[in-house]
């Protein structure tokens, strides 16, 4: 189902392992988040109940396994498209665009994902202790796009911005699990104003000025800490 350039599952482990991946996905899109089962799964993969357990001990699990995909898919799809470009506004761009085009397969079962993953105690929260692999992969690419675009902020600024950026894709992504319009037109309209808007904040050089340098840069600092 991920066909991100990754090999095959080879081993019988990894074939069976990626089957209750895929058949479980395909139960959240028939079914919803809330009435699909490990029970559900194993019976339409074909394997024992044992078995689904073994690999994915919970109904979390997997969907932790989902995200992991979703954004190793995400970083497949950017990375070549991120090598066009120099500007951090349309580098920052790219990550967002592929980051939606990657989530598109799922959004008919995605407001059950948010219901189950808004509350703060959720182990599927994507801030949540079990999220931290699938985070730094999304985090990680923010970074990626900004270390490698040419601009004049501060070092101390840009190294806070990707945690920034991806605080900003979690609201983007938010928005457009509730957008049912044709292609997700609001939130990709959504998306560009956020970008020009981005782009003026960039071109004024208030990160350059002594006196407001600091400030901006706490600032930036206290929006990255809401993960905390």
């Amino acid at each position: 189902m991920f066909e991100n350039g990754e090999r095959m599952p080879r081993t019988k482990a990894e074939r069976t392992r990626a089957l209750i991946r895929d058949t479980a996905v395909a139960s959240f899109r028939a079914r919803g988040f809330d009435d699909t089962t490990l029970r559900l799964i194993a019976q339409e993969a074909g394997v024992s109940l044992g078995n689904a357990y073994y690999y994915f001990p919970t109904k979390n699990h997997l969907v932790q396994e989902l995200y992991v995909e979703v954004q190793r898919e995400h970083r497949a799809v950017a990375e070549p498209l991120l090598a066009e470009h120099t500007d951090l506004v349309e580098r920052l761009g790219v990550v967002y665009r592929t980051g939606l085009a990657t989530l598109e397969p799922f959004h008919a079962f995605a407001p059950g994902f948010l219901s189950a993953a808004v509350s703060p105690k959720s182990p599927i929260n994507p801030l949540a202790e079990d999220s931290t692999e699938a985070r730094q992969l999304a985090v990680g690419l923010f970074t990626e796009a900004v270390a490698g675009a040419k601009h004049s902020l501060p070092d101390d600024l840009a190294r806070s911005l990707p945690e920034v950026f991806w605080l900003g894709y979690l609201l983007l992504a938010m928005f457009w699990v509730y957008d049912t319009s044709p292609g997700r037109e609001r939130t990709l309209r959504l998306l560009e104003r956020g970008l020009k808007l981005l782009a003026l904040a960039l071109a004024l050089p208030l990160a350059k000025v002594p006196l407001l340098r600091k400030p901006l840069r706490e600032l930036v600092e206290l929006i990255a800490e809401v993960r905390a």
